[in-house]
């Protein structure tokens, strides 16, 4: 038997229509992707996370010559943010990511290994993660929770 999958999600035309907080969430991983160190990739990108108690943290990705040892922006933020504010929850995650000179690209989601990491956020705070990615322009997709991106997930309740 053949079953569908739907989810929904939003698509934000312009960073000018976002919420002034989502406007900030934006610009601090726009900047955290101006700082990423890729010289391997090449491929730049940054993530701001906003907490339940409005700091906002951001982290961009990390490569290494021995790679896959590096990591990405969305895991360098949610760890960091989590080693430091260990009882403070995740509201928001933000990703930015292109090559390095690019002038135009698309909308990037969380790769499959960041995806597992939001869920583990997700899961441990009982609460969703709203999940916003970018093109460089300004166009947005959005969606309420991380489950969204990853239908058949794999969490603590399995083990």
């Amino acid at each position: 038997m053949e079953k569908e999958f739907k989810f929904n999600f939003e698509v934000i035309d312009g960073f000018e229509k976002l919420q002034e907080e989502d406007q900030k969430l934006f610009n601090t991983a726009m900047d955290a992707r101006r700082k990423a160190y890729a010289p391997y990739s090449n491929f730049l990108v940054g993530c701001a996370i906003l907490l339940e108690n409005g700091e906002i943290i951001s982290g961009n990705n990390q490569e290494n010559a021995a790679y896959p040892s590096g990591l990405c922006a969305e895991r360098t933020a949610i760890f960091w943010a989590s080693a430091n504010f260990p009882n403070v929850g995740i509201k928001k995650l933000f990703v930015i990511g292109a090559p390095k000179d690019a002038v135009s690209f698309i909308a990037i989601p969380p790769c499959g290994a960041c995806r597992q990491a939001i869920l583990e956020y997700e899961s441990r705070q009982n609460t969703d993660v709203e999940i916003s990615f970018a093109s460089l322009e300004g166009d947005i997709i959005k969606t309420k929770s991380i489950r969204n991106l990853l239908p058949f997930s794999f969490d603590s309740s399995m083990l």
